[in-house]
């Protein structure tokens, strides 16, 4: 027993230290983030002597140098549509390596033109690759004085390429430095096209409260020049970023401006969408002043005739139907009542027959709660007619009716 005792005991033991040695030559794990291919710095066939001290190549060289590397980024796309990936980006990795001998601009605009082709790829990897030695020359830019020229347009091309790489927040940094540049040369029409690059970037990344501010100064350069379609471009925007960062006061000023161009312009289709807009804002509004119910009333009404008189029944029925929610959230019945015939008409017009059966249950509805059940009756049988023609809710409609029946005796 003991002698048995004596070898599970050393077989542990055995096993234990085979374990611990085990753990101890465990092979070492493989980096998780291999060096970039962009930064390999092993001699190239095209450039066999590299350039001592960062000199800059002489014209010869680059003469020697461009087409080669344009016949390089040929012969990479023919990879890429022959379906061989890897080898592909094998090829433009070499020639982006090769670029920055050309200059920081031409290595940009290579970087870029690759940077796109990685993402529609899908190529990871590459994307991190490209964006990192994007940063590693803005860096390097940023340190250097050059002239406004150069920078500008190094600075422009840095822009694109973070947005071929989906780098918003880079990209936006990017513009700036170009937009304080165009700024000093008091050149508007540069100001104009970088604030709607940036612009769009905050919306493209669903950042409205950076994006506000960008297009209201586009705004006031827009008024200020007296360009009408422009100034409405932007007023259309900026009513869309604040009703994303519900701001009904600032919507309301916008919305207000549109609609007044729209009137003096006789642009009567934009009105109906303007209207029911702006009275949605007063709605909100009127959570904290009551008063301002009255405007809410008014710009529904507004909508509805509009929209009737240019017969345009769906956006009529839509500004009804929000009419009527209104006046029922207040306690007036007998006004959702004459607005829910009225419905029942305008979906008459439009050939909506789902329309109308909702607006002969809403009408039964609101004389149920008057307690008039006959007038009710009415409004669920006609609902019924309908729920039968569209075989849908026909049962809703009978328990609605039986409901009433009872409820009259």
């Amino acid at each position: 027993m003991l002698r048995r005792l004596i070898v599970i005991v050393t077989a542990a033991i055995l096993f234990s230290s085979s374990l611990t040695l085990a753990e101890s030559k465990k092979p070492k794990p493989v980096d998780e983030f291999p060096p970039s291919p962009l930064e390999i710095t092993t001699p190239d066939p095209l450039l066999p002597h590299l350039p001592k001290d960062k000199q800059p190549l002489t014209l010869e060289e680059r003469q020697n140098l461009e087409p080669a590397l344009d016949a390089l980024n040929q012969e990479a796309a023919a990879k890429l549509q022959a379906g061989d990936q890897v080898a592909a980006f094998e090829i433009w990795n070499r020639e982006l390596r090769l670029r920055r001998f050309l200059g920081s601009l031409a290595e940009v605009q290579a970087l870029s033109r690759v940077a796109a082709i990685a993402w529609n790829q899908n190529d990871s990897p590459e994307v991190q690759y490209i964006t990192q030695r994007l940063q590693a020359i803005q860096k390097q830019a940023q340190s250097q004085k050059t002239t406004a020229q150069i920078d500008l347009e190094l600075w422009r091309s840095l822009g694109q390429a973070y947005q071929n790489v989906r780098a918003v927040k880079l990209a936006v940094e990017a513009y700036d430095q170009v937009l304080l540049v165009v700024r000093q040369q008091k050149n508007p029409t540069a100001v104009v096209e970088i604030l709607k690059t940036i612009g769009e970037l905050h919306l493209s990344w669903f950042d409205y409260r950076k994006a506000a501010p960008i297009y209201e100064e586009l705004l006031g350069l827009a008024t200020s020049q007296g360009e009408r379609v422009n100034e409405v471009t932007y007023l259309q925007r900026l009513a869309y970023i604040y009703e994303q960062t519900n701001q009904p006061q600032q919507s309301l000023n916008v919305l207000n401006k549109l609609a007044e161009i729209s009137v003096n312009e006789n642009n009567l289709t934009e009105i109906p969408e303007l209207k029911l807009a702006i009275a949605s804002d007063y709605e909100s509004l009127a959570k904290k002043d009551p008063n301002l119910l009255l405007e809410a009333f008014k710009n529904y009404q507004e909508a509805y005739t509009t929209a009737w008189q240019l017969k345009e029944y769906v956006r009529a029925a839509d500004a009804l139907q929000k009419l009527i929610a209104l006046y029922r959230s207040q306690g007036q019945t007998d006004e959702a009542l004459q607005a829910s015939e009225i419905l029942v008409q305008i979906q008459a017009q439009a050939a909506n027959f789902y329309g109308m059966m909702q607006a002969y249950d809403q009408i039964g509805q609101l004389y149920l709660e008057r307690k008039e059940f006959p007038q009710a009756l009415t409004a669920f049988q006609k609902g019924l007619e309908l729920a039968k023609q569209l075989k849908h809710e026909e049962a809703y409609f009978t328990g609605q009716i039986e409901k009433v029946s009872k409820a009259n005796l």
